[in-house]
């Protein structure tokens, strides 16, 4: 059961508010510190592809985060029984938030356009409004921890978050790599997209929680993410030009996604 915001005057509730969307703040923002490195356009193509295998490695992480967060809910008290009611609210959301952008995106063509081909944008784009449902369930949790006055929990959570936000931009910014879009100004929408819902969450959480709203939102999470990976997978296991090439390219991958797996573990450790 997560804790509850203690009844407070409304005097004595906007002092700590204020502080804790701070800390919220810092929190949702901290996505940004990845900027500088992703905007870096002295890079060869060795180490772009390296990245853009880190950005899957770490996405990956985030999913296994995810669903570790979302079964504490579904099997309480370490039960093997789960409850039906958030199972059937998991799995609709998780399905119906990937058959929706499936359907978006394949929407029948006008007469006479060309076919769709896989956007690196559009993608970021999808992996950011993923990441901000997760961001949204770790705000809401943070602010109910904040209301509930557990300052040594509250350590903990916040520095968790943190680094883990840190290390959210780079599958943000995984599909654009290979591109020429690399611009401040579409890096920073598509991060304000996957951080802001952190101070979001936090405000509700610090006045109320819901668990079958966390668990909607973690499945939401769940759906987007795994949508957003399978194009980044297929760039990242198509072959080149040449065997030793497509070789090269195949252990650079194998490389990269288990380095981002492994630093999304240890920052989440932390």
């Amino acid at each position: 059961m997560l804790p509850k915001s203690r009844a407070r005057g409304a005097e004595g509730l906007l002092a700590p508010f204020l502080v804790m969307m701070g800390f919220a703040t810092l929190m949702g923002l901290s996505i940004f510190l990845s900027l500088p490195i992703v905007l870096r356009r002295s890079r060869t193509a060795r180490l772009v592809h390296l990245l853009s295998a880190c950005a899957i490695g770490i996405l990956i992480f985030i999913l296994a985060d995810v669903w570790g967060d979302v079964t504490g809910y579904l099997y309480p008290s370490g039960s093997y029984l789960s409850r039906l009611d958030l199972d059937l609210l998991f799995g609709m959301g998780v399905v119906g938030a990937f058959l929706l952008l499936f359907a978006l995106e394949n929407r029948a063509p006008a007469p006479g356009a060309a076919p769709r081909e896989d956007s690196p944008t559009r993608t970021a784009f999808i992996i950011a409004l993923a990441i901000g449902f997760q961001n949204l369930t770790e705000g809401m949790v943070f602010g109910a921890t904040w209301a509930a006055g557990l300052s040594g929990l509250l350590a903990v959570i916040f520095t968790g978050f943190f680094l883990q936000n840190v290390t959210e931009g780079f599958p943000i910014a995984g599909p654009l790599l290979r591109t020429e879009e690399r611009r401040a100004g579409l890096f920073s929408a598509y991060y304000l997209l996957g951080g802001i819902p952190t101070l979001l969450g936090a405000g509700i959480g610090f006045f109320w929680t819901s668990v079958p709203l966390l668990v909607l939102f973690d499945a939401l999470a769940i759906g987007t993410c795994l949508y957003a990976i399978l194009p980044m997978l297929k760039a990242a296991f198509r072959p080149l030009e040449t065997p030793e090439r497509t070789s090269l390219k195949l252990k650079l991958t194998y490389l990269g996604i288990g380095l981002g797996f492994v630093v999304g573990f240890i920052v989440n450790a932390f």
